[in-house]
């Protein structure tokens, strides 16, 4: 009888932990997969500072990807419409110094601007840039998972002046 009831616990926690990792990764698909942004452009009187291209950073990586453009102005980060990223938890926009990013070692240990979270997997995303900060000092765009610490993709930046 003992012996069952350890089974039993067992098992329960074992299908606990099982049920809330599987959560983890299916609730983005759920809740957000198919939501598209579609954030109002900025304003025609904003001079563009910098423009970019998110890429696969780890092409044997078939999750972790981004693509589209992203468009700096002085006090906005805007991700284009043809902006996409593969579906996951927590991601965010980091503004970083590094150009040559590749990896998430490539952005660990380093200064950067959190932007906020991502609203979507997908389209058009504006995120304003704090008062203050420098950005001839950030070489990239990144898109981050916070809940694991993982680069999804960057964009380096090409400066218009």
């Amino acid at each position: 009888m003992k012996r069952l009831i350890a089974v039993f616990i067992v098992g329960g926690v074992l299908g606990v932990a099982a049920g809330f990792a599987g959560g983890i990764f299916v609730y983005p698909y759920i809740f957000l997969a198919g939501q598209v942004a579609m954030d109002a452009p900025v304003s025609a009187d904003k001079t563009i500072a910098a423009r970019g291209t998110f890429i696969h950073a780890n092409p044997s990586d078939p999750v972790h990807y981004g693509k589209g453009r992203v468009t700096v102005y002085n006090d906005t980060v805007r991700l284009e419409s043809d902006f996409e990223v593969g579906p996951g938890p927590k991601f965010h926009v980091y503004l970083v110094p590094k150009t040559d990013i590749k990896a998430s070692s490539d952005v660990k240990g380093t200064m950067f601007v959190d932007l906020g979270r991502l609203r979507a997997f997908k389209g058009a995303q504006n995120f304003r840039i704090p008062a203050g900060v420098d950005l001839k000092k950030f070489r990239s765009v990144v898109i981050w998972c916070e809940a694991f610490g993982v680069l999804i993709s960057p964009a380096a930046l090409k400066f218009e002046k």
